[in-house]
């Protein structure tokens, strides 16, 4: 690998002594690195080594082919740089999670942090995960759905949408678009890319991101700051930047010093680096501020948006998830959506306000008289598995449901039936007799050729 000169002379001067271990950090393989959902797998993967700062991180020996485990698609486990799990470490170190929260992830896709956010908060908050370009606010959509956490709103907007919906979140993440310096071992192309204007660029744009959503952001309210790269300007300098331009206060957290991150101080504000030859994992930075003020609530204006089903749709659609009671049943374009009763009328204010993508449960669409259930449903945490008669597939078989290939099982009655892997949800079959419809989304499916059944081999590791 060539590093730009003016890359190398600055890190040279920041490592210091440690600069001959970082460049020969970027001659290793990659760490391969999962995230297990603790809603679908309850055990510990057996002979994996654990991520030091995140309970459920685990790496792997080697890179199998993701797309051809069935629990992948699942939601059973994210695939997350080891790194960037360290979000959840601090989330925790600074944020109370007992309590509601209503948490906005800005630059959510593809979905790594928004899941293990996900994961974090109580089951009465509220996490909004936010991707301003559409096709990845699509992936980040897919992600979260597959995680199957209910407590979810997805929207597609620029940061500077959310000036709409003042003192609206406790916590907002922006993990910042930046010059990418801590992917050099894995993406060939953000060295191409790299320049000191880009940088000087990527700074500017960074401090445009904050400055357009710190108005969403509550008094007293957390925002969370991180990059991928190692530039001070970018990182601390930006950290000092918010403080100057807003009333901030930097916070701090403990860790062990084993871990091998570095505390990075600059002007009294405080940031955490992770550089690939002290951890294993890639370069992250990360550092939080708290917003000074008093909580005030905001009355922001809107229209009602959503409209309520009707109590006999209600009652029916109610029987297919679990804890019904916490939630609202509404009805949009014959589709029928789950959202927490707690947060309907912040919900609202959402859908008057930002484009929203997804939010709580899609349950079923509406077919005459009929209520036909959704794949959303199906990969939810709160779905009411003994409502719905269950098709195991063997491995291979999962595969070739989620490639969207027909399949029949002759002993199931008609109607739609749950399929699964290991006894996880994947999806829908309707059986009408003589075949079964596969009704799994075409945008997700499988698009490889699956090997031969004879000659497959088994890409699971849980």
């Amino acid at each position: 690998m060539i590093l730009p000169l003016a890359f190398e002379s600055r890190i040279k001067e920041q490592l210091k002594e440690f600069y001959p271990e970082f460049i020969d950090s970027l001659k290793k393989d990659l760490p391969i690195s999962i995230r297990i959902n603790p809603k679908k797998m309850s055990n510990s993967p057996a002979g994996l080594t654990s991520v030091l700062w995140e309970p459920r991180g685990y790496y792997l020996p080697t890179r199998p082919s993701f797309t051809l485990d069935p629990l992948l698609h699942a939601g059973a486990y994210y695939v997350q740089e080891a790194s960037s799990m360290f979000t959840g470490y601090l989330f925790q170190e600074v944020i109370t999670t007992e309590k509601p929260l209503k948490v906005l992830d800005l630059c959510g896709a593809p979905g790594g942090k928004s899941t293990q956010l996900a994961s974090l908060l109580s089951s009465d908050s509220l996490l909004v995960a936010n991707e301003v370009i559409r096709s990845r606010a699509g992936i980040l959509n897919e992600n979260l759905v597959k995680w199957g956490a209910p407590n979810v709103v997805i929207t597609q907007n620029d940061p500077r949408d959310f000036k709409r919906i003042k003192n609206s979140f406790d916590v907002i993440v922006v993990d910042a678009p930046c010059s990418g310096e801590g992917l050099f071992r894995r993406d060939s192309g953000a060295v191409q890319e790299w320049s000191e204007a880009n940088t000087l660029l990527c700074a500017q744009r960074q401090q445009r991101i904050i400055a357009d959503v710190w108005d969403a952001l509550t008094p007293g309210g957390v925002l969370i700051y991180s990059t991928c790269t190692f530039n001070p300007g970018e990182n601390e300098k930006n950290l000092n930047w918010l403080s100057e331009q807003f009333d901030a206060e930097s916070l701090n957290i403990n860790y062990p010093e084993s871990w091998g991150i570095e505390t990075r101080e600059y002007k009294g504000m405080v940031g955490y680096q992770l550089f690939p030859h002290k951890v294993q994992g890639e370069g992250f930075f990360i550092g939080a501020v708290k917003k000074s003020g008093e909580f005030t609530e905001t009355k922001n204006k809107t229209k009602k948006q959503l409209n309520t089903a009707s109590k006999t749709i209600q009652y029916e659609a109610a029987q297919w998830i679990k804890e019904a009671d916490a939630y609202t049943i509404i009805e949009q374009n014959e589709n029928l959506t789950a959202i927490p009763t707690l947060y309907e009328s912040f919900i609202q204010q959402l859908y008057g306000n930002l484009n929203v993508v997804h939010a709580g449960i899609r349950l079923a669409q509406i077919k005459g008289k009929k209520l036909i259930p959704q794949p959303e449903l199906a990969l939810s945490w709160q779905i009411n598995q003994e409502r719905f008669p269950y098709q195991e597939l063997s491995e291979y078989e999962a595969l070739q449901y989620l490639k969207k290939e027909n399949q029949h099982f002759k002993e199931q009655q008609a109607g739609y039936h749950l399929v699964g892997y290991k006894n996880l949800p994947l999806g829908w079959l309707n059986n009408i007799g003589n075949r079964s419809n596969n009704t799994y989304p075409g945008s997700w499916r499988i698009r490889m050729d699956l090997p031969t059944r004879e000659s497959f081999s088994s890409q699971s590791f849980l």
